[in-house]
């Protein structure tokens, strides 16, 4: 898979600073290692914004743009090379690697960054951080603000206003370029192989975790180093819990399984969700529900397009579900009146999709001054609605308790409307049994 190029975080540089005020300074932090017990680390991600304006895909790092710098722009702080240490833990890009292969104008070690980040922050105006998302980096920066101050006698001259960086850079990452599509497209079409390997291996007797398995072998074997979040295989009742993570129950005959699921490739996720029986065949009440689910979504699809707001997605997939649930019985009453009690919610209590991107929930207002963000071209979201009716509601016939049903694809906004980015999965009833047939009939 192609990665970003080095001229896209060049131009996500210059595109950021172009909107900062005259005389400013921006500076983002790496991600923190984890650690994930004792002296056991979690498999480093670089933090989104960090990787947005560098691709460095290292910790113990700092970005620092300076608009207008006569030595450089783009500096950035890093590890030194140390053969010792690059023998227990892989090499360093080091400072020549910086420059070289990361495009920083200047690179020093980050050991030096008390020393030399003062001097580049005296005499700006402006400083822009990310403000609150790192308490300890945040206690950094002020030393180094008070370094600056305790020469102000001397004719230091510390900055006077502090900006949070969030706000201009979450609305860049909004809209995605043609390379980040094409990743997004490669992490979704991971992803879908990795659902359909799900499909043809579900068989009654498995647990949960036995396609959570299948899910992690296709992610790895497409060149994904982790999933986007954590993987959700949900049988039977368990499909009812919307962020079920224990993937230990057995599969069951005549049970419903459903999949959320993605990769993730180069800091982008896909984020997909396909729900199957495990026997290979609905029942007629599955059946019902899933394709009232299926047709939510459709109308969904159909309400995203430049110029429609974020919301009509939503309220598309709230009427049909409304209706379809008033025609099986499940609610009774005038539909436009139960959209306004919003009795919907007892069956469909989420909203339907997020934005999607380098953060699974990715960045970015939802509203903009009170109103609904209108849709543009390059925003990417996905597309969830579902369904799930408790198995303690005993306001329902019992033949339709404990049926949980969700399917989520990603799209991304184009001039005519949306491209869905993970239409590689089976999605109707008839495609899902068919596959599930084909790999039984494989098996015996």
């Amino acid at each position: 898979m192609i990665p970003i190029p080095k001229s896209e975080y060049a131009r996500r540089r210059k595109a950021l600073m172009a909107q900062m005020e005259p005389n400013s300074i921006a500076i983002l932090p790496a991600a923190a290692v984890a650690i994930r017990n004792r002296d056991v680390e979690h498999v480093y991600r670089q933090d989104s914004d960090f990787q947005y304006l560098s691709g460095f895909p290292e910790p113990e790092a700092v970005v620092v743009l300076i608009p207008g710098r006569e030595y450089g722009e783009y500096v950035l702080f890093c590890r030194e090379r140390n053969p010792e240490r690059e023998l227990w833990d892989g090499l360093r890009a080091g400072q020549e690697g910086a420059i070289r292969d990361f495009g920083a104008d200047d690179a020093f070690p980050i050991n030096d960054i008390d020393d030399i980040l003062p001097g580049l922050i005296e005499g700006r105006d402006r400083v822009y951080s990310a403000m609150g998302s790192n308490p300890e980096f945040d206690r950094h920066l002020m030393e180094w603000i008070n370094v600056i101050r305790s020469k102000a006698h001397l004719g230091a001259q510390p900055p006077n206003e502090f900006v949070a960086l969030d706000h201009l850079l979450h609305d860049m990452r909004l809209y995605k370029s043609a390379a980040e599509i094409k990743v997004m497209r490669g992490a979704a079409q991971i992803s879908a192989r990795a659902h359909v390997r799900a499909m043809q291996a579900c068989r009654a007797g498995l647990h949960e975790f036995s396609l959570e398995a299948e899910l992690d072998y296709e992610f790895r074997k497409g060149g994904a180093k982790m999933p986007a979040y954590g993987s959700i295989v949900a049988s039977g009742r368990n499909a009812c819990i919307l962020h079920y993570q224990q993937n230990d129950a057995v599969l069951k005959d005549g049970d419903l399984v459903l999949i959320d699921a993605g990769c993730e490739i180069d800091c982008y996720a896909s984020d997909i969700t396909r729900t199957f029986p495990v026997s290979g065949k609905f029942s007629p009440e599955q059946k019902a529900i899933y394709e009232l689910v299926l047709k939510s979504q459709q109308a969904a699809f159909e309400a995203i397009g430049p110029g429609k707001h974020w919301n009509q997605a939503h309220e598309a997939t709230v009427q049909v579900i409304t209706a379809g649930l008033v025609e099986l019985g499940l609610l009774q009453g005038d539909v436009a009146q139960l959209i306004e009690d919003e009795a919907y919610k007892a069956f469909y209590m989420h909203r339907a999709g997020h934005w999607l991107g380098m953060d699974v929930h990715d960045v970015g207002e939802y509203k903009v001054g009170g109103e609904w963000r209108v849709l543009e071209v390059g925003m990417a979201l996905t597309v969830e609605p579902g369904i799930y009716v408790s198995p303690d509601n005993l306001n329902v016939a019992k033949k339709w308790r404990g049926i949980g049903v969700r399917i989520e694809d990603d799209v991304v906004v184009t001039k005519n409307g949306c491209d869905v980015l993970s239409g590689d999965v089976p999605k109707t009833v008839a495609e899902i049994e068919a596959l599930m047939a084909a790999s039984r009939t494989q098996a015996a």
